[in-house]
């Protein structure tokens, strides 16, 4: 009977998991088979060590959270409101997964801070965001200085919520970023 090996996709969720709980430091081999609930010997048939994990892991996460969103996006066609709203909902809903959620991100912030290399890859993604952004705001709004505030205004929402713990008022927290959608679209 063959044995059923632990997919690769496994090992770098699961490590994204580990990372965005603790940081790098927290993604070790040996915790990650654990929670897989599998020997470490699997990790060994798909990675040669800790770093190249960790290489995998940034490459997926730098791949999902901007050429899988923008493919996402556009395979909905429409106009480029449409497809901001179509980012938008999408950003919303993945606020907790593994690879594109809110924590990832915040994370190899963190580690961007400490690595110069996760610094460059950051950089590579939030400008890839940015440009995207760019490019479908200013389908809807003619003035460039509105276009990069509001790219701005998007990104910086889509972090910065995850630190926010005020009230707001009377409206719901996900009520204020419908309106702050709706804003950004105007």
């Amino acid at each position: 009977m063959a044995v059923t090996r632990t997919p690769r996709g496994k090992w770098i969720e699961e490590g994204l998991r580990a990372l965005s709980a603790g940081g790098p430091e927290a993604v070790r081999i040996e915790v990650l088979a654990q929670a897989l609930g599998v020997t470490k010997g699997g990790f060994y048939g798909y990675f040669r060590n800790r770093d190249a994990l960790l290489t995998e892991m940034l490459d997926t996460w730098e791949y999902e959270v901007a050429e899988g969103v923008v493919a996402q996006v556009e395979s909905g066609g429409g106009d480029a409101r449409r497809r901001l709203v179509r980012l938008f909902a999408l950003v919303a809903e993945s606020t907790d997964g593994p690879v594109r959620g809110t924590t990832a991100d915040i994370a190899i912030r963190d580690w961007a801070r400490r690595d110069p290399a996760v610094a460059e890859r950051l950089r590579r993604v939030d400008n890839r965001r940015m440009d995207y952004l760019r490019s479908l705001f200013s389908a809807i709004c003619p003035d460039e200085e509105e276009v990069e505030v509001r790219c701005l205004i998007a990104v910086s929402v889509r972090l910065g919520n995850h630190f926010n713990a005020a009230d707001n008022g009377t409206l719901g927290r996900a009520e204020v970023m419908r309106l702050i959608s709706r804003r950004l679209l105007a």
